[in-house]
């Protein structure tokens, strides 16, 4: 990986890649890989994960570790997805276009055994340049709305319905985005009825939706009342609004509160195998890792996402083999402390 940071720093314009990827020097850096305004949203997701310490224990037969994961029918080599990114030159400043950091992420992805997503695009054609990227990989593969209103998300549905898709989703914390609240047409907050109209519109074509950007319960009962199959715990990597807490914050009262209805996935400062065990102590089913992707991606087209995940597999084995996990059911509040 320290190779690949080297070469990703002479790709990715907009990201310094720093060492420790804890939005410090980035801070502001919107549109970018930074936080918005201060940074400490970005930063809080760090700080928030540090803040739970894991509790090791060694006398126990769970040497070999099963890291394997499911969702919707498909077996997951761990329980990490690949998070979206809607603009790869507009955020990280790539020296790559978006459709081929798609179709890069979904191969590297496909190689590692976990999902690939992907983020929106204002315009209709260069949102199907990307679709077309995913080739028969559309299973294991989410796109990522941002929060059209119903109407005008019914071209994107059924884009993903027509290229195999398993799920798509919808970013409602994108609301403030002030490039896309000028387009035409533009979006904004939805209301309950709106999130359950679209969740019907998502089933009616045959995919599971998922609501992302979720860091309050009450938005949380909102996702699960809708009939979405699952949301996602997310501060859009700090790039949402300012000063928000940490994802690890508010995880294990939304998962506390509708863990038991709907599929709680969360994203936020993961870096590590051990702070994928903490997501899952805290909460969380499955978790996206966005910026490290990137990272990998960009310092080696060709393997660099797969030797990635791979990497990040063996330490999640090496957390649950230490912390007495035989596999993910087994990681709970009790390992953290």
């Amino acid at each position: 990986m320290a190779d690949y940071r080297e070469k990703a720093r002479e790709r990715m314009a907009k990201c310094q890649v720093c060492p420790v990827c804890n939005g410090k020097a980035c801070a502001g850096q919107i549109p970018g890989m930074g936080g918005i305004g201060s940074g400490m949203s970005f930063m809080n997701n760090l700080t928030a994960l540090a803040a739970w310490r894991v509790l090791p224990r060694c006398l126990h037969g769970a040497d070999s570790p099963d890291p394997t994961a499911g969702l919707w029918g498909q077996k997951l080599s761990l329980p990490v997805l690949a998070a979206p990114i809607g603009d790869v030159i507009a955020n990280v400043g790539s020296d790559m276009q978006t459709n081929r950091y798609t179709e890069l992420l979904v191969k590297g992805c496909r190689e590692a055994g976990t999902v690939a997503t992907f983020g929106d695009n204002t315009r209709l054609e260069a949102l199907a340049r990307n679709f077309d990227k995913i080739g028969d990989y559309g299973a294991m593969t989410i796109p990522f709305f941002k929060p059209w209103s119903p109407p005008d998300l019914v071209a994107r549905l059924d884009m993903a319905a027509g290229h195999g898709c398993a799920a798509c989703g919808v970013d409602v914390d994108a609301a403030g985005f002030p490039v896309f609240r000028k387009a035409s047409p533009a979006y904004g907050v939805r209301s309950a009825g709106d999130m359950a109209r679209i969740a019907e519109m998502a089933h009616a074509r045959g995919l599971k939706f998922i609501v992302k950007g979720v860091m309050a319960v009450s938005d949380a009962v909102i996702a699960a009342e809708s009939g979405a199959d699952a949301l996602i715990v997310s501060n859009h990597g700090g790039r949402s609004i300012d000063c928000a807490p940490g994802t690890a914050e508010v995880l294990p009262g939304i998962a506390a509160a509708v863990g038991h209805r709907i599929l709680v996935m969360a994203d936020g400062g993961v870096r590590t195998g051990l702070d994928v065990v903490r997501m899952l102590a805290l909460g969380a089913k499955l978790v996206l890792v966005c910026r490290p992707v990137a990272i990998a991606l960009h310092g080696d087209e060709d393997n660099g996402v797969r030797e990635y995940f791979a990497d990040l597999r063996n330490q999640l084995v090496n957390a649950m083999r230490l912390t007495g996990c035989p596999d993910l059911a087994a990681i709970t509040r009790e390992v953290i402390c």
